[in-house]
């Protein structure tokens, strides 16, 4: 019986893997599907809490509730020791946190025939920038959380080692790779070196020659690409009548960025954007802004600035359509608005990747190839920037959301010996 498992835990999506005789594989967490969104909704009609693509359905069916997205972002951040209301009951984010990996660990037990006991979790090489205390803090959060879920034995692996792992299962000879995973919350880069006979290895440390990451992925694409096409429409840098001023940014800026949506919905931010209302110069974008917010509609207008962001992979042109029930917008978006929105994300990823080049000691062509994970890797402009850092490297796309949770199973068979 296998009672180890790797955990993927993502911003947007995530994924259980095992490994057993035949290899790593990844478990049916929810309707067949290894990946479901990180997503819970808490409903008003039951008191009942659904998870993943039953949380997305019931929030998308308008159901009375609160839905959460986008909850590994709150791990370190000021707002984690915070609460949230859900009717007339507070919840902290890290008993919220522990509900969803209790999901993930009681529908691993399904396939199993009983619950693992062992994790190895994934985690990004930064959980917060330039503040190391604060990443710690988020480890030590998350640790936390798997206690609370039900696991016993905790390790930890970070993401891109992982998907290095994973990369490796395919390999013929000896190379270095680069593995980018840029995920829902965070870009992660890896250089390692790896081969059919290094696979073999327990102690794996002197390939590892380097890595860092960055808190960027497909959220801040989301947000950013929201200010710069939705958000004007609903007020942002509207004037008021006094001469000089704007509608305060901060609304549209936390509309924008999922995991701060709730705090919008608070009664005493409602009362303000009413006053906001009432001195703006150009009133019905405001209107908007308060129809959101009072419905409870800023998850629904934040995926479908999200949707149109997926489309622009692969067409050059998409249309977002937000009926009266959201917000009555219909705007057409091209790839190149995408591209100047998400551009200096995309810069810090590049400088990310020379770092890591300069870390390990090696120039762009001692690399061979580059293997890609993370949703947000599909995005035509990330790869071209990927690319560019290291022109003569092969691309080759792994599992968008799959990699990572087999190389956690894989670090977990190692690890825990699956007794």
């Amino acid at each position: 019986m296998t009672l180890a498992c790797g955990i993927d835990f993502g911003t947007s999506n995530s994924a259980v893997g095992v490994c057993d005789a035949a290899g790593p594989r990844l478990l049916p967490i929810q309707r067949g599907a290894a990946s479901v969104p990180t997503a819970l909704f808490f409903s008003f009609d039951d008191d009942s809490t659904a998870f993943g693509h039953d949380a997305l359905d019931r929030y998308f069916a308008r159901e009375p509730g609160r839905y959460l997205r986008a909850i590994k972002s709150l791990l370190g951040s000021e707002l984690f020791d915070q609460t949230t209301r859900v009717k007339l009951k507070q919840y902290a984010f890290g008993e919220i946190i522990a509900a969803f990996l209790r999901f993930l660990r009681t529908a691993a037990g399904e396939r199993l025939g009983a619950p693992p006991r062992s994790v190895v979790i994934g985690r990004p090489a930064f959980f917060v920038d330039d503040d190391p205390t604060a990443d710690a803090a988020a480890e030590r959060q998350l640790e936390a959380a798997a206690r609370t879920a039900g696991f016993e034995r905790i390790a930890f692996q970070f993401e891109p080692i992982a998907a290095a792992l994973d990369y490796e299962q395919r390999v013929n000879a000896e190379e270095i790779a680069l593995v980018a995973d840029i995920g829902g919350g965070t870009s992660d880069f890896s250089l390692v070196r790896v081969s059919p006979e290094r696979a073999r290895s327990s102690d794996r440390r002197g390939d590892i020659l380097g890595f860092t990451g960055v808190h960027i992925g497909g959220t801040d694409f989301d947000r950013q690409l929201a200010l710069a096409t939705v958000m004007p429409a609903l007020g942002l840098r509207s004037p008021l009548r006094r001469r000089g001023l704007d509608a305060p940014s901060w609304y549209f800026f936390d509309l924008a960025t999922w995991h701060r949506i709730g705090f919008l919905y608070d009664p005493k931010v409602l009362t303000q954007v009413r006053g906001v209302l009432r001195d703006s110069a150009e009133p019905e974008k405001i209107e908007r802004l308060l129809r959101v917010l009072e419905q409870g509609k800023g998850h629904a207008l934040l995926a479908g600035v999200e949707a149109a962001k997926i489309e622009l992979s692969s067409a050059d042109l998409a249309t977002l359509r937000l009926d009266g029930s959201v917000a009555d917008i219909t705007l057409d978006i091209t790839r190149a608005q995408l591209e100047t929105a998400v551009a200096e994300s995309l810069q810090r990823i590049r400088a990310r990747i020379n770092e890591v080049l300069r870390i390990a000691g090696l120039t762009p062509d001692a690399v061979s190839a580059v293997f890609l994970t993370g949703g947000a890797t599909r995005m035509p402009s990330v790869r071209e920037s990927i690319a560019a850092a290291v022109p003569t490297a092969r691309l080759i796309a792994g599992d968008a959301f799959g990699s990572v949770a087999a190389g956690l199973a894989l670090d977990a068979a190692k690890r825990f010996a699956q007794r």
